[in-house]
């Protein structure tokens, strides 16, 4: 059974080689002549062309009802696409077999995953979020991460990212972007996002490039209204766009639009940038010089049916120039609509024809002119490598950072009467288990976020008596958010502990500083951006002095930590007595 399992990762190792070394980019094979994409195109009806446009939703935790209802959406308008949602891995590539067996030309399987497969599917890996990216310091470890990003997807039986992020997330208050971005300097986001870029690209999948124009200074969530950005054209051009100007120049083989509203890019009213030709074929086609895929973001969201209802929205977003509408909130009513416009002169067949062949395009360059279906033996084990889990590994210890350092870390004491203190959480945390066996002296406490204050001042008092503390902030809910739900009293907690003789490090947003006045009095702070078991692991070398910390602030957090702050500290190997052997 193992060799099987071998085979395929080898199999899709040296064919993302072998694709990288020898294959033209997909932005070269749109200008060249493709005999396969003639053909297909030449058989289709021309609904079926129409229907090539659409990416449906999929899911395999909804029940065998939903499967089979999207069969039948599938059977009965032939769609161009799936995109995936939350689910397993062997269970969504079961199913993407049986949805393929359904279409004579087979479908683009996209799947939202920025960080990952973990993103979407239990038993995968959730590579770290992009703004723990923002901080590592040798992209070549991005790159790698694409790569192998890239490789589970064609184990899967997938042909789309929706990444990476190129918002410049420049609006700590963002609702929407704020960890999914590289950080708030647009020359390192670019750097950042063409790393991952690239290495999806080199193993043979397309990506997404998103949200064009830009959805980072924003302070509404476009899946439930429409954001409004009121900023001139200048900065637009020389901030916003500058990241997606720059991957396209590096063959992005798609972007994705977002749904804002820009009056200065056009002044329709309420018009969201998906449905606007100003902004589509204009700046994104004309101006920049766009020539991939064009993929609409999601077009069920609040943002864009709001003012355009009744599949209104699906009509615009082909007229505007988008290639791909995902997601629409009836598929068969926009084919018809689609149909109706053109019949009506709002829409020309050329227009729908020039994406129906890119579509094409991009099916035979992510091989699906010969399509074969997913091997699911050992499915799992051959998208959990030993190899990418020590990357996940490595991408974590790079991107530790080092706010503040004095003598405490460089000369830790072993011996010394030691506390580790972990807050916002009700165990012992990971952090503090692999830690106390480094120190021969130690004790475990936890502070949840529910104590009172006859708790915390209990335990200030106890935690004076040590001779030094180790403190660690998490934010235990799933997605790191700009601000910490701690109580005041929490906090304050937090800034007396600093005070002391405290090596503190924080498992949370890098915007969650702002919100613990007083943490800056640490005589170590390490930011870790995320509260996972590899980033604790990551922390626990470096207080051991097993590893040497390079990360660097994707973001300003405040007047006492900007972007690009972050100390190199390299530290001698540990000499440790005791337990701590």
């Amino acid at each position: 059974m193992r060799k099987i399992s071998v085979t395929a990762f080898l199999f899709s190792f040296v064919s993302s080689v072998c694709y990288s070394q020898n294959k033209t980019s997909f932005i070269e094979s749109l200008q060249q002549n493709n005999a396969w994409v003639d053909s297909t195109f030449k058989h289709m009806k021309r609904r079926e062309r129409i229907a090539q446009l659409f990416f449906v939703r999929a899911h395999t935790d909804k029940g065998k009802a939903y499967e089979d209802s999207v069969a039948d959406l599938i059977e009965d308008t032939r769609v161009g696409g799936l995109v995936f949602f939350q689910g397993g891995p062997v269970r969504q590539a079961a199913l993407i077999n049986r949805y393929q067996k359904l279409v004579d030309v087979p479908m683009l399987i996209s799947q939202d995953a920025e960080w990952g497969l973990g993103m979407r599917l239990d038993s995968t890996i959730s590579f770290p979020y992009q703004m723990t990216l923002g901080a590592i310091q040798d992209n070549n470890l991005i790159y790698r991460m694409g790569q192998e990003v890239g490789r589970e997807f064609i184990r899967m039986g997938m042909q789309v990212n929706f990444a990476p992020d190129a918002d410049i997330n420049n609006n700590p208050k963002n609702p929407v972007i704020g960890y999914r971005s590289f950080g708030d300097n647009k020359a390192n986001v670019a750097a950042k996002a063409g790393a991952y870029m690239k290495g999806m690209q080199d193993a043979g999948i397309l990506v997404s490039l998103k949200h064009f124009p830009g959805h980072g200074d924003t302070d509404v969530d476009s899946h439930f209204d429409l954001p409004q950005l009121n900023f001139t054209k200048e900065r637009l051009d020389s901030l916003e766009m500058y990241p997606f100007r720059e991957l396209v120049k590096q063959g992005a083989s798609g972007v994705m639009v977002a749904h804002m509203n820009i009056p200065a890019l056009d002044n329709t009213p309420h018009l969201p940038s998906t449905l606007s030709e100003p902004i589509v074929t204009g700046i994104l086609k004309k101006e920049i010089g766009f020539k991939g895929l064009i993929f609409s973001d999601a077009m069920e969201m609040k943002g864009v049916v709001k003012y355009f209802p009744n599949g209104e929205a699906d009509v615009r977003a082909v007229i505007a120039g988008n290639d791909v509408i995902e997601l629409s909130e009836n598929t068969d009513r926009a084919i018809h609509l689609i149909r109706k416009a053109i019949r009506n002169h709002r829409l020309t067949w050329d227009r729908v024809n020039e994406s129906v062949k890119k579509i094409l395009t991009a099916k035979y360059w992510t091989g699906l002119n010969n399509y074969q279906a997913t091997n699911l033996q050992n499915l799992t084990a051959d998208v959990n490598r030993p190899e990418a889990l020590t990357l996940k590994q490595q991408l974590s210890d790079a991107a530790v950072t080092v706010l503040n350092s004095d003598s405490l870390l460089q000369n830790v004491n072993y011996n010394a009467k030691t506390a580790i203190i972990s807050i916002g959480v009700t165990d012992i945390t990971p952090f503090q288990a692999d830690l106390k066996a480094k120190f021969s002296n130690s004790m475990n406490f936890v502070m949840s976020k529910t104590a009172t204050a006859a708790d915390m001042n209990a335990m200030l008092k106890q935690l004076k008596t040590y001779d030094q503390i180790v403190l660690s902030v998490h934010d235990t809910r799933k997605r790191p958010q700009s601000t910490l739900d701690y109580s005041a009293g929490l906090k304050v907690f937090i800034a007396e502990l600093s005070r002391l003789n405290t090596i503190t490090c924080v498992f949370a947003n890098p915007y969650t500083i702002a919100g613990l006045p007083g943490i800056e009095k640490s005589k170590t702070l390490v930011m870790n951006y995320e509260n996972n078991e590899m980033g604790q692991r990551s922390n626990v070398k470096l207080i051991s002095h097993m590893m040497t910390a390079n990360g660097k602030l994707p973001v300003s957090i405040n007047s006492f930590y900007k972007n690009g702050d972050g100390l190199q500290v390299t530290l001698q190997p540990a000499q440790m007595t005791g337990n701590a052997q």
